[in-house]
């Protein structure tokens, strides 16, 4: 199948996602249903063992499309890329995402959801959304499980950006690589992986899944709620919303 924002395929047991959206793979709503139909159309391969995502261009990913946080396309938006983790999830598949440059907001929620992360010594992971009157849902719900409730806090609520080395440090990142190393490192990352069995790699991640005790769906169901219901129709979401779009300070009223 070929789509417009996305090349997708699998060949020995390696599902491979590459985001192709120039100039930063902005991901809009039309590139995040491509990755769900590329994701739908891989349910049931027995011989998946690993799904990669990848990117072209300039850098891994800017985020998700600001301007589709915006009034009816809001609902849209979160129902498109909250569907990419919830079919990640459904999959039950090993996910690895291979990292350079710019790694923020959605962008980044899309890397550090995956079991594994390999990036370039260039890469800057970051959350930025708070900068902007509103937060990140995925980030919100996964990363405090991975970093810890402080380290993730921190994060979120400053909304910085920190480095691959800082990001392998606190456990987001796996391995970090020279700039020029990154596509052969991640061939030689992935393949103790794909030596192994689909089965026993997909009853294995479920196992520790079920080792967490952390069902996704509960709590992000939650989070969503917040979002659309709580936030999004405050003063303050829609005025940083506007004032990024426009390309100036937001003047907040706190309400």
């Amino acid at each position: 199948m070929s789509y417009e924002h996305i090349e997708a395929g699998i060949e020995n047991g390696l599902g491979t996602i590459t985001m192709n959206r120039p100039p930063v793979n902005v991901l809009n709503i039309a590139m995040m249903k491509e990755i769900n139909e590329a994701l739908d159309s891989w349910r049931g391969q027995k011989g998946l063992k690993v799904v990669l995502f990848q990117a072209k261009n300039k850098c891994f990913s800017a985020g998700v499309d600001v301007g589709e946080h915006m009034g009816d396309l809001a609902p849209k938006m979160i129902d498109a890329f909250h569907g990419m983790f919830r079919r990640m999830e459904s999959l039950g598949v090993l996910t690895v995402a291979s990292v350079f440059g710019s790694c923020l907001g959605g962008g980044c929620e899309l890397a550090i959801f995956c079991d594994l992360v390999i990036a370039s010594e260039d890469a800057k992971f970051g959350q930025p959304e708070i900068q902007v009157g509103v937060f990140p849902p995925i980030a919100a719900q996964i990363m405090p499980r991975i970093i810890g409730q402080k380290a993730a806090m921190e994060l979120i609520m400053s909304g910085k950006i920190i480095s691959a080395a800082d990001a392998k440090m606190i456990g987001l990142v796996n391995q970090v690589v020279g700039n020029d190393a990154l596509a052969e490192a991640t061939t030689e990352f992935l393949k103790p992986y794909l030596k192994l069995s689909a089965e026993v790699l997909r009853l294995t991640k479920k196992a520790v899944k079920s080792g967490l005790l952390d069902p996704l769906e509960p709590s992000l169901q939650a989070i969503e709620d917040v979002y659309l219901k709580e936030l999004l129709p405050t003063k303050d979401a829609q005025e940083g919303l506007v004032a990024f779009l426009e390309k100036r300070k937001p003047q907040w009223v706190n309400e």
